[in-house]
């Protein structure tokens, strides 16, 4: 069998990986002009993107089916993980100029990685998809690794046990992730997406053990229960920059790869499971959090599960996932963009205790970090937050899961206590002593009141908040984009 192949609808493509061998060139030929390049790229990405999406062609074609499929949903990932690059980029770039951190080798993984993002939006095999993820992945090993951000605050070994960490865990994923397409292959014969089935006859038994299987592999991505204890150690082991990457486009790549099995196989009681556990053990244990970044972790273990409850409906509910998902990046990039221009070139994320008063000493930063809280709560202003959860709740009732639509709820409530624990303590008076926190370092707030936030970082901030806002007002577009 000749497969055709159209080198028109592989242009994201080409710019993603392009980007990074670019970046590679240029650092061993001239070692300079690496994060621009990047930037530069991830700009032609999108451009690539949005130009197939004006007229969609598929590739790698059989008689069949295709296993490179342009379609609006991917055309939109596509955007977002080439966007999430770019804010990544501008978000490492005082630490890179500093040289805290090896720009070229940054540079070359994170676009890498991006190009493992690409290849997930347009997959149309379980092959493709699973390559995608691995190469979406990979970089970030070593990424979470590079330590360097931070030698006075937490030292090398934080990163390194960080990195081991992922890497085991998402070893373990992967096996279960390719054992499982494996037995669907093995009892169905189909590998392309839209072909896949849950079996007939004896072998119905062997396809739904292969989907669980698929399902618990892809889970890791997402931080879902019970893969999801690598995501706080994880989280504040890597730098800032790292872990925003890796709560935004790693997750989104995981949520990518859910609903492409849900929505095609029957796997609703698992998913519910999943969802259920997923967000009840995030805010109970979110809770209980003194440290930034591991409050954000355990916060988007818990976004998790409402990203996958939709998707226990099956095809039904993919939309309002992906949705959420594109609502979830955004509000959670912002938090993890204001926590790197508060802590500065190098920092890690603090104690929640030092963060008391700084909304009084910067006040966009102090209201892009409630913001983002808030759309993640669900509450207003933050708008987009607000719809997502609405979608999420409406699309179950209307799909039959009217008791997961009310878990779903009950745990948004839980999630308040945090959210607005942690946004009213930014304008507390400087006064008032800070919560009692054991790792707290003496003079930490007043470190955060005379921070000197860098243009790449406050423009990366500005940019994500108001896209935020303007999706707020106009979310249905992303709705029926993915739809």
């Amino acid at each position: 069998m000749i497969q055709s192949v159209n080198h028109f609808a592989l242009l994201p493509l080409y710019a993603a990986a392009g980007t990074a061998l670019l970046v590679l060139v240029l650092e061993l030929a001239v070692g300079r002009w690496v994060a621009p390049a990047g930037i530069a790229g991830g700009l032609a990405t999108i451009g690539a993107a949005v130009t197939l999406a004006l007229d969609p062609a598929d590739t790698f074609c059989g008689p069949a089916r295709c296993s490179w499929v342009a379609t609006p949903p991917a055309a939109v990932m596509a955007v977002l993980f080439a966007a999430l690059t770019i804010g990544v980029l501008a978000l490492s770039a005082p630490a890179l100029r500093l040289g805290i951190a090896p720009a070229g080798e940054f540079c070359f993984l994170l676009t890498s990685s991006m190009a493992g993002g690409v290849v997930v939006a347009y997959a149309g095999d379980l092959i493709t998809l699973i390559v995608g993820l691995e190469t979406l992945t990979l970089p970030l090993y070593v990424l979470v690794g590079l330590r360097r951000f931070a030698p006075r605050e937490r030292g090398t070994t934080a990163g390194a046990s960080a990195a081991v960490t992922f890497f085991l865990v998402s070893v373990v994923s992967t096996a279960l992730a390719l054992l499982g397409a494996a037995l669907l292959y093995a009892s169905t014969g189909a590998l392309h997406l839209a072909e896949l089935t849950g079996g007939a006859g004896q072998f119905a038994p062997l396809a739904s053990v292969g989907a669980a299987l698929l399902v618990i592999g892809f889970a890791f991505k997402v931080a879902a229960v019970p893969l999801h204890a690598w995501a706080p150690a994880t989280y504040d082991g890597a730098p800032i920059p790292v872990a925003a990457y890796l709560s935004t486009a790693s997750k989104l790549g995981g949520v990518i790869a859910l609903a492409a099995v849900a929505q095609r196989l029957d796997t609703g009681p698992l998913v519910a499971v999943l969802a259920v556990l997923t967000m009840t053990v995030g805010n109970l244990v979110a809770l209980r959090q003194t440290r930034m970044i591991r409050l954000l972790a355990w916060s988007s273990v818990a976004q998790a599960g409402y990203i996958l409850a939709p998707l226990a409906a099956g095809a039904s509910g993919v939309p309002a996932a992906l949705a959420y998902a594109v609502f979830f990046v955004l509000l959670e990039f912002v938090a993890f963009g204001v926590v790197v221009a508060l802590r500065g070139p190098g920092g890690d994320g603090g104690d929640l205790a030092e963060y008391r008063s700084a909304g009084r000493h910067h006040p966009w930063l102090g209201a892009a970090l409630v913001l983002s809280f808030a759309g993640l709560a669900g509450l207003p202003p933050g708008l987009a937050g607000l719809f997502a959860k609405v979608t999420i709740v409406a699309s179950l009732i209307d799909d039959g899961w009217g008791w997961l639509a009310g878990v779903v709820a009950l745990n948004a409530v839980i999630a308040l206590a945090y959210y607005v624990r942690v946004a009213a303590s930014l304008y507390a008076p400087v006064g008032l002593p800070p919560e009692p926190v054991p790792a707290a370092e003496p003079g930490a707030v007043a470190t955060l009141t005379r921070v000197d936030v860098s243009r790449p970082v406050g423009a990366a901030v500005a940019v994500a908040t108001l896209l935020t806002v303007i999706l707020g007002f106009a979310p249905q577009w992303v709705f029926d984009a993915l739809s």
